[in-house]
């Protein structure tokens, strides 16, 4: 299935260039562009396309406006496309799959297209899901009250309380007060906001242990609870630091930078 695209950008050659660069991506196709934020609006209305990249600088209506101006409809997927580093936390407050700085690198490009594809995926799957649910209101009520169990029944599969034993003690530490876990080999340092402790597991076993709607990686050894999120700084080579409730400082790298962009508004 192809991606419908549409380019937004007040520059011609830089609408050019983004075009030849995604002629190198056989499922994306360019169905229109625009030269500014009012055109981009309606255009986004009438044609609904799936990704729209998206120039932040523009006169009149910037891109952050054209993102407000259609969110009465069920919007595209947003790449941000900036000359200005600072723009980028804004981008992920905006919900962006990504944002890339000009001139558009060819392998960011890439990677933001296998974000784009994951997306839509997922956007999909649960589409289908809710078409289903609905047929099935209509012909076999008592099944839909059985996927509603279901989900109900995957909310509490994850852990409540983990049993931590440090220093030759025994802590019971309820899992929503866990702000962050820090990987050390076999080993894993859970930080409360008053307490830290070393838990004998690896990683991939305990991201097994918790609900991944609340815990999410943000580095290669970091998970953090994003309900504990107060603040987001950026900093340099499009990464940035969360600022969790107690004040830590949490560096998310740049292969997570997605998790900023949907979990924290």
């Amino acid at each position: 299935m192809s991606i419908r695209t549409i380019i937004v950008d007040d520059e011609k050659l830089a609408i050019q260039g983004l075009q030849l660069r995604l002629l190198e991506f056989a499922d994306v196709e360019v169905i229109d562009t625009c030269a500014n934020g009012r055109e981009a609006i309606r255009k986004i209305k009438t044609e609904k396309p799936d990704l729209v990249f998206l120039d932040i600088q523009m006169p009149g209506f910037d891109g952050f406006s054209v993102v407000k101006g259609v969110m009465e409809i069920d919007p595209p997927l947003f790449v941000f496309v900036t000359a200005f580093q600072e723009h980028a936390i804004r981008a992920f407050e905006a919900n962006a799959v990504n944002y890339l700085m000009k001139p558009v690198d060819v392998d960011k490009l890439a990677d933001t297209m296998e974000r784009v594809r994951t997306r839509l995926a997922e956007k999909r799957s649960a589409e289908e899901a809710e078409k289903l649910k609905e047929v099935l209101a209509e012909v076999a009520p008592d099944a839909v009250e059985g996927l509603v169990e279901e989900d109900e029944a995957a909310a509490t599969r994850y852990e409540k309380l983990i049993n931590i034993k440090d220093r030759g003690q025994i802590f019971r530490v309820d899992v929503d007060s866990i702000e962050h876990i820090e990987a050390a080999g076999d080993y894993m340092l859970i930080y409360t906001a008053d307490n830290s402790l070393v838990l004998r597991e690896t990683m991939k076993d305990l991201d097994r242990r918790l609900d991944p709607r609340i815990f999410q990686r943000v580095h290669r050894s970091t998970i953090v609870n994003l309900d504990k999120v107060r603040q987001v700084k950026p900093h340099t080579n499009g990464e940035c630091f969360l600022v969790l409730e107690s004040g830590a400082q949490v560096k998310v790298s740049r292969s997570y930078r997605d998790v900023v962009a949907r979990f924290v508004h």
